[in-house]
């Protein structure tokens, strides 16, 4: 058979093993998003099911299309505290914001006592310590200090974000390839240059890493703050809705929240990969 040939037959297997390939990654997303939707609508038709039936006590539990109900009465009517938007709004803010000032305190703290060894040294045994403090304890302190308005949301938020970052950031820095770092300064690199130049790239999947769960955790300290004290907010939703035995309502604050989280997910997720595309990709989708 001519060299051709053999080339050409060649590059034609290539190419429908590829396309195979393709193929496959793509019927299995098809897959795990019908089984997804499948076992939401299980778990919900159950639930509908169980409450309707008196399996479970429709008072205490609600169920799905009362939730669905309070959901679209917040919508068109609002709630007794405003408009659910500026519920929704005044909670992301809160979350936002936080999320923001312990990410920024995480990653220069971590990044600075990743590198500084000395300085890890002394403050290590305090971060440690802070670091084993039930912070969600800490709202009524941070409600005290602040009054009922966001700042106190804001500083529940921050206690829950900084932690995680800055140990991811520590270990990013610290995890840098060593011989990475002796060859920059074989050319010459400053402290800073080094810093700025391979640290930091280095250490930045390992930061994008805590991101995911920190804003879970934003979202936490702001309801948890808007729970015990606050003027407006889906953590106020909560309480009210505990307060007057609507569990309906409770349910559906939890709903909306759930929403918001998962759309933050996906926003992180999408500039994780856009930062991120020199990553190979994961092995189970290139086999």
């Amino acid at each position: 058979m001519p060299p051709e040939t053999i080339t050409a037959n060649t590059v034609v297997t290539k190419t429908d093993r590829t396309r195979a390939r393709a193929r496959a990654a793509r019927n299995r997303k098809y897959l795990v998003l019908g089984s997804r939707v499948a076992v939401l609508i299980a778990v919900v038709g159950l639930w509908e099911w169980m409450a309707r039936t008196a399996v479970i006590d429709p008072f205490n539990f609600s169920m799905p299309s009362k939730i669905w109900e309070q959901i679209r009465t917040w919508v068109v009517d609002g709630t007794a505290q405003g408009s659910l938007w500026e519920q929704v709004w005044y909670t992301l803010y809160e979350a936002l914001l936080g999320w923001v000032i312990g990410v920024i305190a995480g990653v220069l703290l971590g990044i600075a006592l990743g590198r500084v060894r000395f300085a890890a040294d002394v403050l290590g045994p305090y971060i440690k310590v802070l670091n084993a403090l039930p912070r969600i304890v800490l709202a009524p302190i941070f409600l005290i200090w602040f009054g009922l308005g966001p700042a106190s949301k804001v500083a529940s938020a921050v206690v829950l974000v900084f932690f995680p970052v800055f140990f991811n950031a520590f270990q990013g820095a610290r995890e840098v390839d060593r011989n990475l770092v002796a060859n920059s300064r074989i050319l010459g690199a400053s402290n800073r240059q080094v810093t700025l130049q391979v640290v930091i790239p280095s250490a930045t999947s390992w930061i994008f890493t805590s991101l995911h769960v920190s804003f879970g955790f934003a979202l936490i300290g702001a309801i948890v703050g808007e729970y015990i004290g606050a003027t407006k907010g889906l953590g106020l939703l909560v309480a009210a809705s505990q307060g007057t035995f609507n569990a309906a309502g409770v349910y559906a604050a939890m709903v909306i929240l759930a929403i918001v989280a998962l759309l933050a997910e996906g926003l992180l997720t999408f500039l994780e990969k856009r930062l991120f595309r020199w990553k190979p990709a994961d092995a189970d989708t290139t086999r």
